[in-house]
Formats: structure tokens, C-alpha cells, sequence
């Protein structure tokens, strides 16, 4: 899923990309970046951001 979509479908994903320092929001690179890129390119470990968002997601 691209970064782009989960922030629309998921706004209150939003605070987790920033506590990771990923500047993702608002990016124009998001529409095409996966987590699985983002995680990459920012050096961010994906499992532990993977179950982050998955808290958010639940939480709201």
C-alpha cells in the first residue's frame, strides 16, 4: 500500500511517521513510496513501524 493512501485512509497514522522522523506527510514522494521504501530510505526498523501503525489503526 503507498504511503500516500494509508495517511488519507489513516490519518491517525500521522504521528507515526513523524516519531520515526520520516517526513512522508506531505512528501512528494509518498504517492509512490511503499512502507517497505520508506523504511528503507529513512533507515527506520519495519517491523517495529509495521506494528505502530497497526496500533494506531486499532486505537481510533
Amino acid at each position: 500500500m503507498l504511503l500516500c493512501d494509508i495517511m488519507e485512509i489513516w490519518p491517525q497514522t500521522i504521528p507515526v511517521f513523524i516519531k520515526y522522523n520520516m517526513l512522508c506527510v506531505g512528501c512528494a514522494i509518498s504517492p509512490y513510496h511503499t512502507i517497505q521504501d520508506a523504511c528503507s530510505e529513512h533507515n527506520v526498523p519495519e517491523p517495529e513501524f509495521r506494528e505502530d501503525l497497526l496500533q494506531a489503526i486499532r486505537a481510533h
